[in-house]
């Protein structure tokens, strides 16, 4: 395990990390489309594919947490450590090309009505709301597992593992919800 003095300045990343990501990603929410227009990237752009892109990225990343659940239920650690390490890679993949695409395109609006809207936004904004703390949940729980203080790990995981799963697996299904507005 690392010194305390290192532990402690890695811990104050992984806290500082969690406010400034769902700020910046909260901040561009409110940009001004005429500011994103102003950044010269047109609707045809690569860029307009992103939202296909943040639903792969986000289906992938479901897919290596629930082979790192099997992995190390297995007792098969390096295979865990791998798709844990993959998935972090993933999300984070999708957290730049989604400040890129809505740094650049301003944000669709849900058309649908009744029950389906209903659904939509309790999804939704259940999605939003845990998508904050898994940026800390996620950091810590590798970090943890990084320096083999296994017992701390563990128990970040019980709440880590469980809300990364969510915002990963509903992260595809405001694509699929949203697909026909983008």
């Amino acid at each position: 395990m690392s010194n305390s003095t290192d532990d402690k300045r890695i811990i104050r990343v992984i806290y500082a990390l969690s406010v400034i990501i769902p700020v910046a990603v909260a901040l561009l929410m409110v940009l001004p489309a005429e500011w994103k227009e102003g950044l010269g990237i047109s609707e045809n752009s690569a860029v307009s594919s992103f939202p296909f892109l943040h639903a792969v990225l986000n289906g992938a990343t479901f897919v290596c947490l629930v082979a790192a659940g099997f992995a190390i239920k297995n007792k098969k650690i390096t295979v865990h450590k791998t798709f844990m390490l993959t998935a972090f890679v993933l999300s984070s993949l999708f957290l730049i090309s989604y400040v890129i695409y809505h740094l650049t395109h301003p944000s669709a609006k849900f058309g649908g009505e009744g029950v389906v809207r209903s659904v939509y936004f309790f999804i939704l904004i259940s999605h939003i709301l845990l998508s904050v703390p898994v940026i800390p949940l996620a950091l810590l729980s590798i970090y943890r597992g990084w320096t083999n203080d296994i017992a701390k790990h563990k128990r970040i995981v019980k709440f880590a593992y469980p809300v990364w799963l969510y915002v990963a697996s509903t992260g595809v299904m405001v694509y699929l919800f949203m697909q026909p507005y983008y």
